[in-house]
C-alpha cells in the first residue's frame, strides 16, 4: 500500500464521505427499498445519479423540494422523517483516531475539506459529531470546509477544484487531493492537483496513508 509523504505537499484537500467518515451506499439503497422503491438502485449509486440528487447536492433545490421529488418516484405521500432516515442510512460512524490525524497534519500542513453533500446529510452528520465527539461542525479540524451544497458545485466538475485552489491560494503543484471516487480524482487531475484514490472499497483509510 503506497504510503504519502507529506513532505511532497504543502496543502491537503481531503474528501469526506468514505475518507473521513465510513459510508454505506447499500443501507441507503435497502432502506428506500423497504419503503417500497425497489428500483432505487438505478436512480443513485455512488458514480451515477440521476438530477434529482445532483442538483440537491448543488444546492440548487431545498430539501423541502427533495423529498417531493423522492415522492414523485415513490408514488407517495411517505413522511419526511421515514425519508431522511432512510437517505441518512448510509451514514456510518467516524473513527476519533482520523480526527487525530487531521489534527496531526495540520500542525505542518494547509488542510481542507471538499465534499459533494446536501443539508440532510450535513444536519445528520453534525448532530453526530456532536453526540461523539463533542464538536458542532468541522471547522476545529480543517482551515476551510466547501460543501457542494453551498458553493453551487459538484465534484467531478473542474470548477469547484478551481474555486478551492482560487479561495485558498493553493497551487496544484503543491497541492494533494484525496478521494475514494474515481471520477472525483480524474475532475483533479484536470486542474493540475496530485491525487491519491483512496481505496475504501478494500478497507483503506487514511490511517494507512500517512
Amino acid at each position: 500500500m503506497e504510503k504519502v509523504n507529506l513532505k511532497d505537499y504543502r496543502n491537503i484537500i481531503f474528501d469526506f464521505g468514505g475518507v473521513i467518515l465510513n459510508l454505506d451506499y447499500q443501507l441507503t439503497i435497502e432502506a428506500f427499498k423497504k419503503l417500497g422503491l425497489p428500483n432505487f438502485d438505478a436512480n443513485y449509486t455512488q458514480l451515477s445519479q440521476t438530477a434529482l440528487f445532483d442538483n440537491f447536492e448543488r444546492g440548487e433545490i431545498a430539501p423541502i423540494e427533495f423529498r417531493k421529488g423522492l415522492n414523485e418516484v415513490f408514488g407517495g405521500p411517505i413522511a419526511d422523517e421515514e425519508l431522511d432516515l432512510a437517505w441518512n442510512a448510509m451514514l456510518l460512524d467516524l473513527p476519533v483516531e482520523r480526527l487525530h490525524l487531521l489534527n496531526r497534519i495540520r500542525e505542518e500542513k494547509k488542510i481542507v475539506l471538499l465534499s459533494n453533500t446536501n443539508e440532510i446529510h450535513v444536519e445528520a452528520f453534525e448532530s453526530n459529531l456532536k453526540i461523539q465527539h463533542g464538536q458542532n461542525d468541522l471547522s476545529n479540524y480543517f482551515e476551510t470546509v466547501y460543501y457542494s451544497c453551498r458553493v453551487g458545485m459538484r465534484k467531478p466538475e473542474t470548477r469547484i477544484f478551481h474555486h478551492v485552489l482560487d479561495s485558498e491560494g493553493f497551487s496544484p503543484s503543491e497541492t494533494l487531493f484525496i478521494d475514494d471516487s474515481p471520477q472525483h480524482i480524474e475532475g483533479a487531475q484536470k486542474v493540475g492537483l496530485h491525487t491519491y484514490h483512496l481505496r475504501a472499497d478494500k478497507g483503506e483509510t487514511i490511517l494507512d496513508l500517512f
